[in-house]
């Protein structure tokens, strides 16, 4: 018996065209509800340089990992990097890479101003390497040094440098006179000033009594105008010279005056879980005064 190959060929042909193509795109996982801008967890993640793709994916799927406040445990969960809040073991991971967070060991003589009206220097001396519109976070005055937080995000910086969050601060003070422990003590409980009661949250004595002058390392939390200065004259011991050392979380360690450095990762996420656990709190009055 004959076969006509041709004719089989046609009736394959003709049976294809009877099933319609179908097109799968397997690169993004994208979900209905989903938006363009939407990226798989794991991927954002990564990007942010938490671990590598395959430990994040061990992470979302050991229940480590929160997305606005609820955890996510599947590996197909989109976020958006620009506005959801993502956490690893309850610390803030930072998303958008658009924000800077800068850390300045600023020396006397310059004033916490971005544009001083006066002729002063300046922190724009400071910020000239960044391609951000930096401003400080909080203030220290003109003949303080130390410690200043630059950023461009506005929403931190709010939580920072306002006292009801009590963000506390750490100074080191030269003062005159021989601190003794009555006066650490008085420090401790409250002193009242003309514009109200002020109490350290810590104060101690550094070393002994030398040459008339004594050191001091006071915390607080309060940012009224140049308190650390009108605290110590009260107790009869007026600053001689004042350096901010530690700001919340953020530690000055061994920067040199007048350099600044990039907050590595750890302190990015301490200070953004700090902004996140007040977020639902009412904004504070602008501004704050130095201490």
């Amino acid at each position: 018996m004959s076969v006509n190959k041709n004719s089989d060929r046609r009736d394959m042909r003709a049976n294809r065209d009877l099933v319609p193509d179908v097109v799968l795109d397997m690169s993004s996982n994208q979900r209905a509800g989903d938006s363009a801008t939407s990226e798989r967890l794991q991927k954002v993640l990564a990007a942010a340089g938490v671990a590598s793709r395959r430990v994040c994916e061990n992470l979302i799927a050991a229940g480590r990992v929160t997305v606005n406040g609820e955890v996510v445990t599947e590996l197909g969960s989109r976020v958006e990097a620009s506005s959801d809040l993502v956490a690893v073991d309850g610390v803030a991971i930072q998303l958008d890479t658009s924000k800077r967070y800068i850390m300045l060991n600023k020396p006397t003589g310059v004033v916490s101003s971005m544009a001083d009206e006066n002729g002063r220097r300046d922190l724009r001396e400071f910020t000239g390497d960044y391609e951000e519109r930096l401003f400080n976070v909080g203030r220290l005055d003109g003949e303080t040094s130390g410690l200043l937080m630059l950023t461009n995000d506005g929403a931190l910086a709010n939580v920072l440098a306002h006292p009801r969050y009590g963000v506390q601060k750490t100074y080191i003070a030269k003062v005159t006179g021989s601190v003794n422990a009555p006066t650490l003590r008085r420090l401790k409980e409250g002193i009242e000033l003309d514009d109200g009661p002020i109490a350290a949250d810590a104060a101690r004595l550094l070393g002994s009594p030398s040459q008339g002058h004594s050191m001091v390392e006071l915390t607080l939390h309060s940012g009224r105008n140049r308190i650390v200065r009108r605290l110590m004259a009260a107790v009869g011991h007026p600053v001689v010279e004042l350096v901010r050392r530690q700001f919340g979380p953020l530690h000055l360690g061994t920067l040199a005056s007048g350099a600044t450095r990039e907050l590595t990762d750890a302190e990015r996420g301490a200070l953004l879980t700090i902004a996140r656990e007040h977020e639902q709190a009412a904004p504070p009055p602008a501004g704050e005064d130095t201490p």
